[in-house]
C-alpha cells in the first residue's frame, strides 16, 4: 500500500477516536451530572463552608444570589459540594431551599449554618411541625446572640447596650409577654447584636461593603415619611396611608413573596434580587401582586402599604442588602 494510502488511514482512525472522546466528554457533562444529583440530600452532601480562595472582604457586601431548580437558592458550596453557585456566601442573604428526600430541620438548619429555631421564625412553624420533600423554606440570616437578662433590664436598654433594634428583638423572640417585660434570668435572642470592639481595633459596620448605589434605587412609595431611620440590614421604615402603592425599588426578580414570613414579624411581604446582587425586601404588606420567579422592572407595583405583621401602624419596612449605606 502507498504510503499516502497509509498515512489516510492513520488519520481517519485518530479523527474517528477524537470525535468519540469529545462527545463522550459532553455526554458525561450533561448527563453524569444528573444522575449524580438525585442521591445526595442533607444527610450525605458536604456541610457548606466558605472556598478557601474567597475574598473575605466579600462577604461584607452579600446578596448574590444564584437560582437552583427553578426557585432554590443555594450559598457557597452547591448541592454537590462544588463552588459552582456563586463565590461566598453572604451572611445578610435571604436564600430559600427545597426540601429533598431524607432532609431533616437540623440538617438543614447545619447546612446553612443556622439555628433550627431561626427555620421555625422565617417559615412560621410551630414545634414538632413536619417538612415534606418538596417543600420551600425561606432561609433568613441571622447575626446575633443570647442575653441572659439581668436585674432591671429592660428590651430598650439592652438593644442600646448591643446595638440591636427594639422592634427586631420582639419580633425574634415570641415568647415575650405582650406589655415586654422581662423577667430576671429569661434568656433573650438579640438579632443583629454586636459586641463591644476589641481595643486598637475599628468597629465594623454591618451592610457597607457593597457598591455605592446612589440613584441605582428608588424610593418605593410616594410621599409618606420616614418613621425608623436605618436599622438592620439597610432598613428603613416609611409610613403611608394603608393601599398605598408599593413599587419596585430597582429592576429584578422576585424571591420571595409570601402571606407571612420571620416568624410572622414581616406579614405579607416580597423580596426581589437585583442584576447587581443586592436585594430588596418590603414588609408588612396588605396585599401582593407578584409571584416568585416573575421580573419586575423598576417602578413596577408589587403590592399595597399594609399593617401586617408585627406592625404598630400602616407602613412599609423597606431593606436594601448588599448595598452601601444610601439613605
Amino acid at each position: 500500500m502507498p504510503a499516502s494510502g497509509v498515512f489516510l488511514m492513520l488519520f481517519l482512525a485518530f479523527a474517528q477516536a477524537a470525535h468519540a472522546g469529545f462527545f463522550s466528554f459532553l455526554g458525561n457533562l450533561f448527563s453524569g451530572g444528573q444522575s449524580n444529583a438525585s442521591s445526595y440530600n442533607s444527610q450525605n452532601l458536604p456541610l457548606l463552608k466558605a472556598p478557601s480562595a474567597a475574598d473575605p472582604k466579600a462577604a461584607t457586601g452579600g446578596a448574590v444570589m444564584n437560582i437552583v431548580e427553578d426557585s432554590s437558592i443555594l450559598p457557597v458550596v452547591g448541592p454537590m459540594g462544588s463552588l459552582a453557585d456563586f463565590e461566598t456566601y453572604k451572611l445578610d442573604q435571604i436564600t430559600t431551599y427545597t426540601v429533598r428526600d431524607g432532609d431533616t430541620l437540623s440538617k438543614i438548619a447545619d447546612m446553612f449554618g443556622v439555628s433550627v429555631a431561626t427555620i421555625y421564625w422565617a417559615n412560621d412553624l410551630k414545634r414538632g411541625d413536619l417538612i415534606k420533600t418538596g417543600d420551600t423554606l425561606v432561609i433568613f440570616p441571622l447575626d446575633g446572640f443570647q442575653v441572659t437578662v439581668k436585674k432591671g433590664d429592660t428590651i430598650k436598654a439592652l438593644a442600646v447596650k448591643y446595638k440591636g433594634d427594639v422592634q427586631e428583638i420582639i419580633d425574634h423572640n415570641p415568647d415575650l409577654p405582650a406589655d415586654g417585660s422581662l423577667e430576671e434570668g429569661m434568656t433573650l435572642f438579640i438579632p443583629n447584636a454586636e459586641l463591644a470592639p476589641v481595643p486598637g481595633r475599628p468597629a465594623q459596620v454591618r451592610g457597607t461593603g457593597g457598591p455605592e448605589l446612589i440613584g441605582y434605587f428608588m424610593r418605593p412609595i410616594a410621599g409618606g415619611r420616614k418613621t425608623q431611620g436605618l436599622h438592620g440590614f439597610n432598613a428603613v421604615d416609611m409610613a403611608a396611608s394603608c393601599s398605598t402603592p408599593v413599587y419596585a425599588s430597582a429592576k429584578g426578580t422576585v424571591i420571595v413573596a409570601r402571606s407571612q414570613g420571620w416568624n410572622g414579624g414581616y406579614g405579607k411581604y416580597v423580596a426581589i434580587a437585583h442584576p447587581n446582587g443586592t436585594q430588596t425586601v418590603y414588609a408588612h404588606l396588605s396585599q401582593i401582586f407578584v409571584s416568585v420567579g416573575q421580573y419586575v422592572p423598576q417602578g413596577f407595583m408589587i403590592g399595597t402599604v399594609g399593617s401586617t405583621g408585627n406592625s404598630s401602624g400602616c407602613h412599609v419596612h423597606f431593606e436594601i442588602r448588599g448595598a452601601a449605606q444610601i439613605y
